[in-house]
């Protein structure tokens, strides 16, 4: 600590005695704390005509306060955004910075790279809040959808509960939150979306800590589980090891030492619970039987389920193959990941009449009509665009689900 006492001749009252200067004050004040012992300066005080008794505290600077080990783990992050940034192209600008701070989130990701000379893009309202941009709404359709038609064909069989309808679709979408938060979580901690393109990521863009983002998912399982549980009393005990594993599956999809996602198994995951067990489970909660029925409606909604996260890795690919993540997408390589996603959307369309055949529903044909929704996203897709022009092709998926959902379950509802 180093006193400097500074005096002037035209006192007219007594002031405060010490005053504590800290690191980042104005040059002014600065040049007043001396480096070593103490030394009589003319203080900027003395021109107000105010004696002043000035104690500087020297405050060591931040990167001397850090631990080895926390500044040692800063520069590998910096290391590992670096060579992602060289991969992508993706560049975090100083805007991006002053976004992040101040805590309004832009549309993509506030690594999403800034034209020169301009902002980024901000919504207003509900949707600048950054724990709902951080649920991804964009893939809230695979949880609905499943649901729907899942209930749709047990209304075939005259079986409705509405109750049980609604249980089902809070299950559906707090597992799809629930798996939003935890793979924003368990990403974030490992570095891997140090800089992206893309949809907000909260851990990773600073916007929310770890342990937030952790509770928020944990809090999301919950209220799945709970309302799960009251479909498993109402119908059979066995749901409840079903939820369980999917819970557990959500988790270990990008969390815990091996998780299954960075090994390219992703898309089954989706298949296999978003399309599979929610269309299937959900109408089994309103018959109590597995039909043959549910098993070929639960395809064309697995493929469309799948088609979304398709596309995401596959706008993925050069972050993943720096940070060391083998999707899928990044396995099969940029061309044969293109051709799946077009692949999953065009086999779902195919299983319309095989639905319409098995459940004798005919009207369940009008699911064609999405093929309106389909050439953009596609369109895209096959033009060989990346980066930020992929994200629009998760919108224009999530469109094309919703509408399939709607008229497949319409049409399924239609008696002939």
């Amino acid at each position: 600590m180093t006193t400097v006492k500074a005096a002037s001749n035209t006192s007219a009252k007594a002031a405060p005695a010490n005053i504590t200067a800290r690191s980042g004050r104005s040059n002014a004040t600065a040049a007043l704390i001396s480096a070593k012992g103490s030394a009589a300066v003319t203080s900027p005080l003395t021109l107000l005509g105010t004696p002043r008794s000035i104690t500087a505290v020297r405050v060591p600077s931040r990167s001397r306060s850090l631990p080895a080990a926390a500044t040692a783990k800063t520069a590998a992050r910096t290391r590992r955004a670096t060579r992602i940034a060289n991969a992508t192209g993706v560049r975090t600008t100083d805007e991006d910075r002053t976004v992040r701070h101040h805590g309004t989130v832009p549309f993509v990701s506030s690594s999403a790279p800034v034209a020169p000379g301009s902002t980024p893009s901000a919504r207003t309202g509900l949707w600048s809040n950054p724990w709902v941009l951080g649920a991804r709404p964009r893939t809230l359709p695979t949880a609905i959808v499943s649901v729907v038609v899942g209930t749709s064909v047990a209304a075939v069989h005259h079986h409705l509960i509405v109750w049980r309808f609604v249980a089902a679709l809070v299950v559906g979408l707090a597992l799809q939150v629930g798996v939003n938060y935890a793979n924003d979580y368990s990403d974030g901690i490992k570095g891997t979306d140090e800089v992206r393109v893309g949809p907000v990521r909260l851990v990773g863009g600073g916007l929310a800590s770890a342990k937030a983002v952790k509770l928020a998912a944990f809090s999301a399982f919950g209220v799945a589980a709970v309302v799960g549980l009251g479909l498993a009393l109402a119908t059979t005990l066995w749901l409840v090891a079903v939820g369980l594993s999917a819970i557990v599956a959500a988790w270990t999809y990008t969390g815990g030492p091996r998780p299954y996602g960075y090994a390219g198994f992703g898309e089954l995951f989706v298949f296999v619970y978003f399309g599979v067990v929610a269309t299937v489970g959900s109408a089994y909660v309103q018959e109590n039987r597995i039909t043959g029925l549910a098993m070929v409606a639960c395809i064309p909604v697995g493929l469309l389920a799948t088609a979304l996260i398709v596309v995401n890795n596959l706008r993925d690919i050069p972050g993943d193959t720096v940070a060391g993540k083998r999707t899928l997408a990044v396995k099969l390589g940029d061309h044969r990941t293109r051709w799946l996603y077009v692949s999953c959307v065009g086999l779902a369309f195919a299983m319309v009449p095989v639905v319409a055949a098995v459940s004798h529903r005919w009207f369940a044909l009008a699911a064609f009509a999405a093929l309106i929704t389909v050439p953009a996203p596609v369109r895209t897709v096959r033009s060989g665009a990346g980066g930020r022009q992929l994200i629009a092709v998760l919108g224009g998926t999530a469109r094309v689900q919703l509408m399939f959902g709607a008229l497949l379950s319409v049409g399924l509802l239609i008696r002939p």
